[in-house]
């Protein structure tokens, strides 16, 4: 699929871009590249072929899930304008 010039100033209009012609023909000829590239990477046989969420195979290291700092809950709630029951009051914005 190639796109042509008036493509290119078409999309250049609705994402707001001053574009002179010149870079309106350098853009045709990268965008045009870009989708014989997505054509050709399209046209590959992906069948029985997982998803991978890491193309290394290793699994990520997770640490302890221990408590490290002591809880200074009240003393962040002490600097509060305005509190309840443990939480932050704050003006109501939406109405």
């Amino acid at each position: 699929m190639s796109i042509d010039k008036q493509d290119v100033q078409k999309i250049a209009h609705l994402a707001r871009l001053a574009l002179t012609e010149e870079g309106a023909d350098q853009y045709q000829h990268s965008l045009s590249s870009v989708l014989a590239l997505v054509e050709q990477m399209q046209s590959v046989n992906t069948d029985g072929v997982e998803p991978l969420s890491n193309p290394l195979e290793m699994t990520q290291r997770l640490r302890d899930d221990i408590v490290t700092e002591e809880n200074r809950r009240d003393a962040f709630l002490a600097n509060a304008p305005q509190t309840e029951a443990g939480l932050f009051l704050v003006p109501k914005v939406i109405d």
